[in-house]
Parts: structure tokens; sequence; C-alpha cells
């Protein structure tokens, strides 16, 4: 979790993302880490689980991400829940848990309605996962207040 936490942060030096960071693991080895790149390329799925499963398939020329692990710094949502389980990785482990659109067993349980084997371990460093989220939407809210809308 810790290669993911720093994946995360990489997202607060090079863009307006959501601070979100993922790795995905083979035989106890990094095979691709990725970041949120939504705001960066105008992309809606250009969430950081999409991009590494993207990444992984690529450089194992395979659609399925079998004996693979991912890990993530917020529970996926319904998006990327579903890519997850159709790629096949066989182990998710997230840190924060996600209340709005979690879909690893939060808000929806995507592997279950879909009779998945995948193993999900949430809660993983949580509270700095947790913070690093925290702090990004305090620093957004502080430049609303100081640049604020009008409200017609």
């Amino acid at each position: 979790m810790k290669n993911a936490i720093k994946e995360a942060k990489k997202t607060l030096k090079l863009s307006n993302d959501i601070p979100i960071g993922c790795i995905i693991k083979k035989d106890g080895k990094i095979l691709v880490s990725a970041h949120n790149l939504r705001e960066k390329n105008n992309d809606v799925t250009a969430h950081a689980e999409l991009i590494a499963i993207q990444k992984a398939q690529k450089i194992l020329k395979a659609s399925r991400l079998n004996d693979c692990e991912m890990y993530v710094t917020l529970e996926p949502c319904p998006m990327c829940a579903w890519a997850i389980i159709q790629s096949g990785i066989e182990t998710l482990y997230f840190g924060s848990y996600n209340s709005q659109y979690g879909a690893m067993g939060s808000v929806l349980n995507l592997p279950k309605l879909a009779n998945s084997k995948i193993k999900v371990y949430g809660g993983i460093e949580e509270k700095i996962c947790d913070r690093i989220l925290e702090d990004f939407w305090c620093k957004i809210r502080r430049k609303d207040n100081i640049n604020p809308q009008p409200n017609f």
C-alpha cells in the first residue's frame, strides 16, 4: 500500500485530480503504477485503477490479470470495481472506504452480485489514505472561498 500512497501523492504534484494511487503486483513485484488523470486528461474514465489495468494488460499481453493483486488508496467506484472483476485480478487491497460510491462492499458489493471469487481487503493504511483525501478537499474548499463564484 505504501507504493500506492506514493502514487496518490504524485497526483497532488502533477494535476488537479483527486489523489488516488494504484499499483498492480504480480509474483510479489510491482508490475505497474498509476494515479488519477481524469481532470488532467479531460477523461471521466481516467481513474487510477483503469489506467493501471490497461498498463498491466499491455505488459502481459492479455486481458486477464490472473495471479495479480491490486492496491488502491480508495475503495473503487462501480466503474472501476466492474473492470477489476472482469480483469480477473485475484486480490484487491484498498485504503479508504468510499462512503459515496464504494462498490467493493461499502455502498455496493459488486463482487457478490457478480458471484466473483476476488478477495477484497479494505482499511489498509486507512488513516494515511483518509488524510491525503481530507487534505486535498480542504485545499479545494479554501481555493473556492478565496474566489467564490457568484450565486445568481
